[in-house]
């Protein structure tokens, strides 16, 4: 019996959404504004070429958002390797799999009410032909909270702008939900790990997300007090992976540590992963999303900066991968290959606020950081703080996620970002005259530490104290695939501990 009432608070959040849901889109499915685009009729006029130009244009920006969010989706592959190669052959097909339900399980929660919190206000999305019907922002003396329509997709939403850019927003939010299951990995139940994807992918991202992407109070921090053009964040350093790197670290400190990852003094032991290659391999294939990531950001296949954001992310990534390769060699005496793969994600972490406002200059300096950084990170997270973190999520994601925004406060040099957030003139940070912009990307960093953990400390909690988020100690011992996923990854062999 105890078994099946574990599974009622789901049941609950679960009726509770699907009620908001319904009650919110009670009416008819009005304001769909197009759903195909126009070709020129018998009749050829200077008008009808016009408006088959325009349209055209417009369905080459759908054409570039829907490739690129199928190449972003890719990353689920990445991140499953990556975490799995990181973590022990016993507790293979647990980490796996928990990479396919966060997915799964982020879907539910997005297309439920959180796309609807983030983007219900966003109003007109030129790139995708003006108006989104997207116009129901929630705000305290002019300043935006939340979204409040799109859920479902139903309603005024029912419309193919609103869809390609939920399609293309969705892969964004299950990055933020996949990135705190590797730092829980190997000892966190399955069903506190879908728990958790629910409540990021329904409140958590889209309530932050909303702030800064969907016209809320931190992107507004420049029109109502002056402070550059607010919250600029291009392609999520901070609303993707901060706060997957908050959702990590709160999680990690929550669970505890791994049985024998910490001596009784206190000194932190080694636990090798069982797959280096396959991290390896992971490492590559998000390295090659991460040009979608970017680059899909401009929303237009016809934004010609297209090519800075991914010539300046290729950079970032390499620099932070080497410089974490020659900080271990000199350190350690032997280069590091998980710290190569860490300092490359760092790196493309890193450059994801800024990687349109850049230089190649800039773009070096952003990833020499970000490699030095996570090393740091690593080892004080570990040494000081006695957090253990298998796959390095906090430092990757959180740290490096909050050096993106300061660097982009730095380093944005005025040439591109012109109308963003409502501001006249290029995005430009302090190096290059506007200290205002700097104190913006300050207040998101802080806004991150103080929502994004706080927050998820909080659930972590919550989640602990009601059903239980750390498995068995014998099971744990023994490897996870059996007791919560019924299957060893690897059948043909026996993995016992020593």
């Amino acid at each position: 019996m105890k078994k099946y009432l574990k599974i009622i608070p789901m049941v609950l959040l679960f009726l509770l959404l699907i009620s908001i849901t319904v009650f919110a889109n009670t009416g008819d499915a009005t304001g769909i504004t197009k759903q195909t685009v126009k070709e020129i009729g018998d009749k050829v006029t200077l008008d009808n070429v016009a408006q088959a130009a325009s349209a055209t244009k417009i369905g080459l920006n759908y054409v570039w958002m829907i490739l690129c969010g199928c190449l972003i989706f890719f990353f689920q592959a990445g991140f499953a390797m990556v975490e799995t190669g990181f973590t022990r052959a016993k507790n293979a097909n647990h980490t796996i799999a928990m990479n396919l339900v966060v997915f799964l399980v982020g879907l539910v929660g997005f297309l439920l009410i959180g796309f609807a919190i983030m983007f219900g206000g966003v109003g007109n999305v030129a790139a995708l032909g003006g108006s989104t019907g997207l116009d129901k922002e929630f705000a305290l003396g002019g300043w935006g909270l939340f979204g409040y329509k799109g859920f479902l997709l139903a309603g005024g939403a029912y419309d193919v702008g609103v869809f390609v850019y939920f399609f293309f927003q969705m892969v964004f939010m299950d990055t933020t939900c996949t990135i705190p299951t590797g730092a829980v990995a190997e000892r966190v139940k399955l069903s506190a790990v879908i728990l958790n994807a629910l409540f990021i992918s329904a409140l958590y991202y889209p309530l932050y997300g909303n702030w800064v992407w969907g016209g809320g109070w931190l992107a507004q921090l420049g029109v109502n007090l002056g402070l550059g053009h607010g919250v600029v964040d291009f392609a999520g350093s901070s609303v993707v992976h901060a706060m997957g790197g908050a959702a990590a670290i709160a999680g990690a400190i929550i669970i505890g540590p791994r049985i024998g990852k910490f001596t009784k003094e206190g000194k932190p032991n080694i636990i090798s992963g069982h797959d280096i290659p396959m991290a390896v391999i992971g490492t590559i294939i998000l390295f090659f999303g991460w040009f979608a990531f970017n680059g899909g950001s401009t929303l237009s296949g016809s934004d010609l900066r297209a090519a800075v954001v991914i010539v300046n992310t290729m950079i970032a990534g390499a620099f932070g991968g080497l410089t974490s390769m020659f900080y271990m060699w000199i350190k350690n005496g032997k280069p590091d290959t998980s710290m190569i793969c860490n300092g490359s994600l760092a790196g493309l972490v890193a450059i994801t606020a800024p990687c349109a406002f850049v230089n190649s200059i800039s773009s070096i300096v952003i990833g020499v950081v970000a490699g030095i950084l996570v090393c740091l990170a690593a080892s004080i997270i570990e040494n000081k703080f006695k957090i253990d973190d298998p796959v390095g999520a906090s430092s990757v994601h959180l740290v490096n996620g909050l050096w993106g925004m300061i660097a982009l406060g730095l380093f944005a040099d005025g040439t591109y970002g012109d109308g963003l957030n409502g501001i006249k003139g290029g995005v430009t940070g302090l190096f290059y005259g506007d200290a205002g912009q700097l104190v913006a990307q300050i207040i998101a960093v802080a806004v991150v530490i103080v929502f994004g953990i706080g927050s998820q400390l909080l659930f972590w909690k919550i989640t602990d104290k009601t059903i239980g988020i750390r498995v068995k100690p014998k099971d744990e011992i023994d490897g996870l695939d059996i007791p919560e996923m019924g299957a060893e990854a690897y059948p043909e062999f026996q993995y016992k501990e020593l």
